[in-house]
């Protein structure tokens, strides 16, 4: 395809609303840092052009070739995630990043497109077929390696994140209720047996809990959520101004997760209900459109990847909106585009720009 074809093809709205998200979370971090770099600022911008560099790499390149690349990007997953759990860099109490010189990369983001890219492979090879018993063994079988090595980490929000992804792709692949309702049955399973046998650390059975009854430990673990909800109630409908919110600013929402996890908190506080419903907005046109690009696709391929992306895509805004004012259990799920992490971010544009690739070969 030549470059005049490509742009002429070229999904625009797709675009603008990752930017879109991106120009809200620039907001909400200057803010944060009062116009210093204390909110990463600076990093982030590096992140976001290295960002766009891999979505247009991405779009430009036919997505069908990486599907040859399958097996070699699963074990380039594994061998990532391997590498964390025997020699990561330790944060917070979890084990989940690489440094690389000043900056953290973290793996187990990119798992996250990678089990979808390689899932889709081998989900279409059953051609739109109903899924047999034996499709969603092997399915299971296939990625439990790597929601164990992100357990393990321990990133709980991520392996949710994976399994959802894996669960809006079978459902467009073909599978039935029964077979979703059993899955559904051994997560839950699985969920009760790390709580049983304690694999879980402590603060993150308090954050799951507590998001119940934040009250029952107002300034232990209930004390990020009591805040953010604090921040988002204050802000109004109009918000207090950008620039002039107090959660923020004065650190009653601590620093440590205002920029990451509560993002949404600090827009909710300086730009009110209004800046919240920009930053759906924007993510309703991110999420339709993606699911168009799905259902343009020529193949299955197309078609499986993009129901991966928009799974994920629609996972991380409900869990983490819902766990800023009080409805979603605390997993330390980013939200898309708008939350600092340059892993986030990269992964995200990466998986915007598969999405390209297919639109914009959706006829040939």
């Amino acid at each position: 395809m030549s470059h005049r074809e490509f742009f002429r093809n070229v999904d625009l709205t797709l675009i603008a609303a990752s930017l879109g998200l991106v120009a809200m979370s620039l907001v909400a971090l200057y803010s944060i840092a009062a116009g210093a770099d204390g909110g990463g600022v600076t990093k982030q911008l590096i992140w976001i052009g290295v960002g766009l560099a891999a979505m247009a790499f991405m779009a430009f390149t036919d997505y069908t070739r990486v599907r040859h690349l399958t097996l070699i990007i699963y074990f380039v997953n594994i061998a990532f995630l391997l590498a964390i759990v025997l020699s990561g860099d330790t944060a917070l109490g979890a084990q989940r990043w690489i440094m690389i010189g000043p900056f953290r990369f973290q793996p187990s983001e990119f798992t996250k497109l990678f089990v979808i890219m390689t899932m889709a492979s081998f989900l279409a090879e059953r051609k739109g077929q109903t899924l047999s018993w034996r499709d969603v063994g092997l399915v299971l079988a296939y990625v439990s390696p790597s929601i164990a090595l992100i357990l393990v980490q321990p990133d709980l929000g991520t392996a949710l994140v994976v399994c959802a992804a894996v669960a809006g792709m079978l459902l467009a692949a073909g599978a039935d209720y029964k077979q979703l309702g059993v899955l559904a049955f051994l997560a839950s399973a699985a969920g009760w047996i790390v709580i049983r046998f304690h694999l879980l650390k402590e603060y993150q059975l308090s954050r799951l809990s507590v998001f119940m009854d934040p009250d029952r430990d107002p300034l232990g673990s209930g004390y990020n959520l009591k805040q953010s909800i604090i921040a988002i109630g204050s802000g109004g409908i109009f918000g207090r101004g950008w620039l002039s919110g107090t959660q923020s600013r004065l650190d009653f929402l601590p620093p440590s997760v205002r920029h990451t996890d509560f993002i949404f908190a600090v827009i909710g506080e300086e730009l009110g209900l209004i800046g919240g419903v920009v930053v759906l907005v924007l993510f309703f046109f991110l999420v339709s459109r993606a699911l168009r690009v799905a259902q343009l696709s020529r193949n299955y391929y197309g078609l499986l990847m993009g129901a991966g992306i928009v799974s994920m895509w629609i996972f991380q805004v409900l869990v983490n909106v819902g766990m800023t004012i009080g409805i979603m259990p605390i997993t330390g799920i980013p939200l898309p585009f708008v939350s600092y992490g340059g892993s986030s971010m990269l992964m995200n544009f990466m998986a915007v720009g598969m999405l390209l690739s297919v639109y914009a070969r959706r006829w040939r």
